[in-house]
């Protein structure tokens, strides 16, 4: 056994412990080890994959019998009329080699949950959880919307073989829009390790300027798109872990599709400089040879890519699959920013890759951690205790430690608030990556937030989800789809009980407030399932409607106008 199959499995083992709860919660999964460590194993690929939290890595998971071999699915945002979703499979072996391929029946079962699951007019039989999932993205197709598919299969083993391989040329799936992925206990290792520095050398071509600004300098010069695939097979996705951004394949958007095949045409490549915005880099320090004219081979001390993660793995990964020696490659070339900037500028830093990626819509809670907004509310929440001497803490950058019930994440606060205190559940739901955007954030995070508002929120939104989660037997059908609509609801009767306006809800209120809620929490969600059932049926009438059909009312928010 490898020291990384041990490493991964101990994990695992002490997981099972750890989520015995969540397992039994969600889906129903008690008392079987086996089961519980396989499915541990898949939770810790999707949050390492996606970058996600526990919470967000639980709810990703559908593992429950009759799922297509599916036992995850994550589905992103919907940008430019297209989303990501993610599927996941794992196979894991006990007392593993790492010799065992990944079976050849699990691609087999892959493949046909991408041929069916996608087809809104399919019909299908699966398990509950899964079948939720599947409804609501059906409902976005309808809508005319396209899924990117990635199928990751993962397992402590080996890649599938070539007899699997042909399964998969065989369905023909489209390629802009299907991609594959292989993880295993090693990659999983590699996906788990901290930020390590990057030294490395650009070999750039022709001219290039640098200049100093204060104590920074700047190089703006050109590269063969050769020397990136070169830079990518040297030192992988190490480059990438301050960029704000997680490559997925070349089905991820139109862009991607758009450099590859730039690349992949003979009479295009040598414009692909003109094409292409370009990359930004930063460094702790770079040196290069002045006395030369031009062709400089600029030295580099800790190199991230901060911008221009995605082009720079679409180059890797078009120019790998180029058989032979390829015409005009050289004449492909691709603009270069690169910054050297001292220790000490976290927020020069910050700055920067906000600058550069905030022409599209992405996660820039990071970029936002230092904003006197989100200083102010860490201090503020610190401060508040309940009438227990019970505290919260406000956690302002993406954290990879285990974290406890007390902590509350900016990102979990900012889909909170956004439901139920500026009534927006629909934009909640629907648009997670554009929480700290220009589009959300002045509205969120507004100059009179308080520290009581988020607890409150946050707490009103958790005891939502959970009962999303758990779906108790009798629970009606669209309650998988609700939990933004629930929680703004029982919000507004938290407020109505204790007699106070949002704006009078500070820390003068706290403690009563956290008393009102855990003494009353039960009764406001029956309360809210009354009036969203009544909701329902005033939409509707007493037409029966799908899960499709539901997951699009609670998407597009057409309950607002009818709710009290």
């Amino acid at each position: 056994m490898s020291i990384n199959i041990g490493f991964i499995d101990a994990q695992a083992t002490q997981l099972v412990t750890d989520l015995a709860p969540e397992f039994e919660a969600r889906l129903g999964i008690k008392n079987d080890p086996n089961k519980q460590r396989s499915l541990s194993f898949v939770f810790m690929v999707v949050r390492a994959l996606l970058d996600l939290t526990d919470d967000e890595a639980l709810d990703c998971l559908t593992e429950g019998g009759n799922d297509f071999g599916v036992d995850a699915i994550h589905v992103g945002d919907i940008e430019d009329g297209e989303f990501q979703v993610t599927l996941f499979q794992g196979k894991y072996t006990q007392n593993a080699t790492g010799a065992n391929t990944f079976p050849q029946t699990g691609i087999e079962k892959a493949v046909q949950a991408v041929r069916y699951l996608f087809d809104p007019n399919a019909t299908i039989t699966t398990n509950p959880v899964l079948k939720a999932r599947v409804e609501d993205i059906r409902s976005q197709v309808r809508d005319g919307n396209i899924p990117r598919v990635l199928a990751v299969m993962c397992s402590n083993g080996s890649p599938w073989n070539p007899a699997a391989q042909q399964v998969i040329d065989q369905a023909q799936f489209p390629a802009e829009q299907v991609a594959w992925k292989y993880i295993n206990h090693d990659e999983l290792v590699r996906l788990r390790h901290t930020i390590k520095p990057v030294d490395a050398t650009l070999r750039l071509s022709g001219k290039a300027i640098v200049e100093d600004f204060d104590y920074c300098r700047v190089l703006v010069g050109k590269i063969p798109v050769k020397e990136i695939e070169t830079l990518f097979n040297q030192h992988g996705d190490l480059l990438l872990d301050r960029n704000i951004r997680r490559f997925l394949g070349l089905q991820g958007n139109r862009v991607n599709t758009g450099i590859a095949a730039t690349l992949n045409s003979p009479t295009e490549r040598p414009n692909f400089y003109f094409y292409n915005n370009g990359i930004t880099l930063l460094c702790k320090k770079f040196t290069y040879n002045a006395l030369q004219g031009a062709d400089y081979q600029v030295k580099t001390d800790g190199l991230q890519i901060i911008n221009g993660g995605q082009t720079c793995k679409t180059i890797q990964s078009t120019l790998s699959a180029l058989v032979g020696a390829v015409a005009d490659i050289e004449k492909a070339f691709v603009l270069i920013r690169l910054y050297e900037l001292p220790d000490g500028s976290d927020d020069l830093v910050g700055s920067i890759t906000y600058a550069t990626n905030s022409q599209s819509p992405v996660d820039l809670r990071d970029l936002r951690s230092n904003d006197a907004r989100q200083k102010n509310l860490e201090t503020d929440i610190a401060g508040l205790a309940d009438a227990t001497g019970r505290k919260w803490v406000y956690v302002r950058n993406r954290n990879n430690a285990r974290l406890s019930r007390q902590h509350i994440l900016s990102s979990r606060a900012a889909e909170a608030v956004l439901s139920v205190w500026r009534s927006m559940p629909h934009q909640a739901k629907t648009h997670s990556r554009e929480l700290f955007s220009n589009l959300l954030y002045d509205s969120i995070f507004t100059p009179h937030l308080n520290g009581t508002q988020v607890i409150l929120a946050t707490l009103v939104f958790r005891f939502a989800e959970k009962k999303r989660q758990q779906n108790a037997a009798g629970s009606p059908d669209w309650l998988t789809y609700a939990s933004h609509f629930v929680a703004m609801l029982m919000g507004r009767y938290l407020l109505a009980d204790l007699g106070v306006t949002l704006d009078q809800l500070n820390h003068t209120k706290f403690a009563a407030a956290i008393t009102q809620w855990e003494l009353k929490d039960e009764q406001y969600h029956q309360n809210v399932l009354t009036d969203l059932q009544t909701a329902i049926t005033s939409l509707y009438g007493n037409q029966p409607q799908s899960l499709q059909q539901l997951a699009a009312t609670f998407r597009r928010g057409d309950l607002l106008g009818r709710l009290p």
